[in-house]
């Protein structure tokens, strides 16, 4: 087939799939402009498009651009249909850097609105509010490009949906033998006008190859995945560890956080001191760094350098729930209190500034205040003693690395000069015996400026904080309050969660009851994804384990019937990102990837597992099975990058349990129990609590534990491994000395 190429000179790369060869922008330019936000402050909203009636804050953001955006949806691509008019898809995210840099360069620029709304018809997506679009178009830029793929995500495309030509952020105007936007235009409507047979077999051919690129289960075999799965997964990590500054790689630094719930698993069942020395060494060194924000706690979205100093000042709720639940998990295997301080200080965070007064969790909080990366968080020395004094400052000066000529320069990132990004060399409590003063002391004297700090930032203009509540983040959130609520006592942190999963249970569904996606300003739309389901099974599973409230286990097996009839593939296995009544896209995709957060299935797969040991029904083990099946080619090849999927697999291969204690609730033979087991760190385990009554609610979902009674009027624990079940025990010690892997 002949390929579609049209002259781009050298600005342009071309690339190779098959038998067709593709035209790309390279991804990924990026320039420093400093000063947009200002002059957006300052202009007048002189246009209106329609995007004024959407609810994602990122589509807000561009709802007075001077281009004639569309939101996805059919008024726009009927009318590129019938003007004969290539689409351009713009994809972002409110609190995405460069997606505002473009926006302000170009989107809100009148020369490039009038060479837009005469050339494309041009439609804004939120990436996440529309995942599954986000997801395809994304493919389709790592399939076109040798560089790197990220947002803003710019695709052109036929009037029905199939990519020509994707690049990420795109300057006004050419610089340093980069094409721009007034350039660049003229030459797609001349292209689409004299060669427009050649682009659409191009866009034909692409769409082809998306399609067989997103479905990783078709065509594959099965192959057994075993306990040498969970040692390569193990070993690929290994090979990939920074011994100096802990993660993985060198730059930029992921947190990753499933990376290190998988490495305590492995740690539990082979005793290799490694996988917890990784573990450990990673999530002391966040916690040192710059990526970890010292005054108003939470996690920055990634470091910049090696060694965690420079962030990428973002906040993303799924980062801090994946994190808590990291540090929480570390406490349990440890003990050591530095991992429960962490996880609370996330969590504090969450509930000050990302919580609504619906219960919800909102999405994320920008990079960016008053134009500048990073202008929130950092500090200059002259800032530092005006606000604590001489004394204070000088406390902080020395042992939170700041310098009068800055560590955030313009060199790194940063525009304030002498600014600075607070982090420690070591922890505090090493820090304390210099000052010859016990380490409560000295914590003691850290926190007061801390606190002294916290409230001058708070009067600084705040990064913009995205308030829409996704379902998928949600369920992470909830999973990871409910882990730490009874991991460290806390009813506060169980609250919070419980009181989100009732709204999202009560408030996102549409009139058949069905899971909805986004909430904002009391709207409630968008069909929910597997995430959505998949990750809030997750926070209702912990959440009945952290409560012992029938009601939430009854809420998962309801979302999971409902998954298994809207998503399943019954001929090869595994789930769509979509479901059956979806919208059709060009492609319907499955996705395996445990990137930025786990994917859908490798939640679901271990959802499933537990439901099998909760409920005593087979046929959810028997369909995690059959999902591994579906995806066991491609996460052979590479089970570094699937570390949540692991986590099922080593759950699947046990040693697992089962413990179902029986016994009044509120006594305190019952409580004792439960508070072992939940300092126990057993994670491949499920919990079940029953009264004494015949008629407990358990029953009703876990037949099972019919004939199991109390011994002499005593909490009686019964602990079932690997589908054989002990003698059932009143001794607490007896219960957690069956939970110990040398009985495996």
């Amino acid at each position: 087939m002949k390929a579609y190429i049209y002259n781009f000179r050298k600005d342009i790369l071309i690339f190779n799939i098959g038998l067709i060869t593709l035209l790309i922008f390279p991804c990924l330019f990026f320039v420093n402009l400093t000063n947009w936000a200002q002059a957006s402050g300052s202009k007048e909203m002189k246009h209106s498009n329609r995007l004024k009636n959407e609810k994602s804050p990122y589509l807000l953001q561009h709802a007075d651009n001077p281009v004639d955006w569309y939101p996805w949806g059919e008024e726009a691509f009927e009318k590129a249909r019938r003007e004969n008019k290539p689409i351009l898809l713009s994809i972002g995210y409110s609190t995405c850097h460069w997606c505002h840099v473009m926006e302000h360069e170009s989107f809100e620029d009148e020369e490039v609105a009038k060479l837009m709304n005469d050339t494309f018809v041009s439609i804004k997506v939120d990436r996440e509010e529309r995942p599954d679009i986000d997801n395809i178009y994304m493919t389709v830029c790592q399939m076109m490009s040798k560089g790197g793929c990220g947002w803003p995500l710019n695709i052109i495309m036929t009037p029905d949906k199939k990519p020509f030509f994707a690049a990420t952020y795109i300057p006004k105007e050419s610089r340093y033998g980069r094409l721009g936007m007034i350039e660049f235009i003229p030459k797609v409507k001349e292209a689409w006008e004299k060669d427009n047979e050649n682009i659409l077999n191009s866009a034909q051919a692409v769409t082809e190859a998306v399609r067989k690129a997103t479905d990783v289960s078709q065509n594959t075999q099965a192959i057994d995945l075993s306990t040498k799965t969970l040692d390569t997964a193990y070993n690929q990590l290994l090979r990939n560890f920074d011994e100096e500054n802990g993660g993985f790689g060198k730059s930029p630094k992921f947190p990753t956080p499933h990376n290190h719930l998988f490495l305590l698993r492995y740690w539990k069942r082979t005793g290799d001191k490694q996988a917890l020395g990784m573990v450990e060494k990673t999530l002391q060194e966040m916690r040192l760094g710059g990526m970890y924000d010292h005054v108003g706690f939470g996690f920055h979205r990634y470091s910049t350098d090696p060694n965690w100093l420079l962030p990428h000042f973002e906040k993303m709720l799924y980062d801090q729930a994946m994190l808590a639940m990291a540090y929480t998990e570390a406490y349990q295997a440890t003990g050591k209190k530095e991992y429960e301080k962490t996880a609370r200080e996330i969590l504090t965070y969450v509930l000050r500034d990302m919580t609504s007064p619906e219960g919800g969790f909102y999405s994320a909080e920008d990079a960016d205040s008053e134009g500048e990366e990073g202008k929130f968080y950092v500090w200059t020395e002259g800032e530092l003693k005006e606000t604590l004094g001489d004394k204070d400052a000088e406390l902080i000066i020395t042992n939170f690395n700041t310098s009068k000529s800055g560590n955030f320069t313009e060199e790194a990132g940063g525009h304030q000069t002498g600014a600075n990004i607070m982090h420690l060399k070591k922890p505090l409590s090493e820090i304390a015996p210099s000052y010859e003063i016990s380490e409560e002391e000295f914590a003691g004297k850290i926190e007061k400026t801390r606190v002294t700090l916290f409230n001058e930032r708070e009067k600084r203009i705040h990064p913009y904080k995205d308030d829409k509540i996704l379902t998928d983040w949600n369920g992470l959130m909830i999973a990871a309050f409910s882990m730490a609520g009874r991991t460290f006592n806390e009813p506060e942190y169980t609250n919070a969660a419980s009181k989100a999963a009732n709204f999202l249970l009560k408030d996102l569904r549409d009139s058949n009851g069905k899971l909805l996606h986004r909430f904002r300003n009391g709207d409630a739309g968008i069909t929910a994804n597997i995430d959505d389901y998949a990750f809030l099974i997750w926070g209702l599973l912990e959440l009945y384990e952290s409560t012992f409230d029938v009601a939430y286990l009854k809420a998962a097996l309801a979302l999971q019937d409902d998954l298994d009839k809207g998503f399943w593939d019954n001929k090869y296995g595994g789930y769509y990102f979509t479901s059956n009544d979806a919208e059709e896209l060009i492609s319907r995709q499955k996705e395996i990837y445990d990137g930025a957060i786990p994917s859908g299935n490798s939640v679901a797969g271990l959802n499933l597992l537990k439901l099998s040991r909760i409920t005593g029904n087979v046929e959810y083990e028997k369909k995690a099975d059959q999902l591994g099946k579906a995806f066991s080619e491609t996460i052979s090849s590479g089970p570094m990058a699937y570390t949540l999927f692991m986590m099922g697999l080593d759950f699947g291969l046990g040693p697992s349990y089962e413990v179902v204690i029986v016994g009044d609730p509120e006594s305190e033979d019952t409580q004792s129990m439960i508070e072992a087991i939940r300092k126990s760190y057993s994670p491949s385990k499920v919990v079940l609590l029953r009264g004494k009554e015949e008629n407990a609610e358990i029953i009703e979902f876990a037949d099972f534990t019919k004939g199991q009674s109390s011994i002499d009027g005593k909490a009686t624990a019964y602990v079932c491994l690997n589908h054989v079940c002990n003698l059932p025990t009143t001794d607490v010690s007896k219960m957690i000395e069956l939970l110990s892997p040398d009985n495996s």
